[in-house]
C-alpha cells in the first residue's frame, strides 16, 4: 500500500455497519446519551463520542457524512466538541475509573 492509498482510504472513511450497530445498541442501552463530534485529524477521521448520563462513554469513527446523520439516526442531541468541549461527567467517570483501577492493583 502506498502513501497515497493510505490518504485516500482515511479521507473517505464512513461509518461501518458494525460501528453503526454498536452506536445504536449503546445508545439504546444507556440513559441520557449525547453525541460529541470530534474533528478529523491527521491520524483519524471524524469521530463521535457518545456520553451517557453517568459519564460512561464510547467512541467510533463516523466520517463527515455519518456525523451529519447521527442526530436523526440515533435521535439524540449532537454537539461539536470544538465549541462545547467534553462534558464534566465524562471526566468524572474517567477519574473514578482510574481510582478504582489503582485500588484494585493495590489490593491485588
Amino acid at each position: 500500500m502506498s502513501f497515497l492509498d493510505f490518504l485516500s482510504r482515511s479521507s473517505s472513511k464512513t461509518t461501518t455497519p458494525s460501528d453503526l450497530t454498536h452506536l445504536i445498541t449503546w445508545t439504546r442501552s444507556h440513559h441520557g446519551v449525547e453525541a460529541f463530534i470530534e474533528p478529523r485529524t491527521t491520524v483519524t477521521d471524524v469521530t463521535a463520542v457518545l456520553v451517557a448520563h453517568d459519564g460512561e462513554w464510547t467512541r467510533r469513527v463516523v466520517g463527515e457524512r455519518g456525523a451529519h446523520r447521527l442526530s436523526t439516526t440515533l435521535k439524540i442531541p449532537v454537539y461539536d466538541v470544538r465549541k462545547t468541549g467534553y462534558p464534566q461527567r465524562m471526566r468524572d467517570h474517567d477519574a473514578r475509573r482510574r481510582i478504582e483501577q489503582q485500588r484494585a492493583r493495590r489490593d491485588y
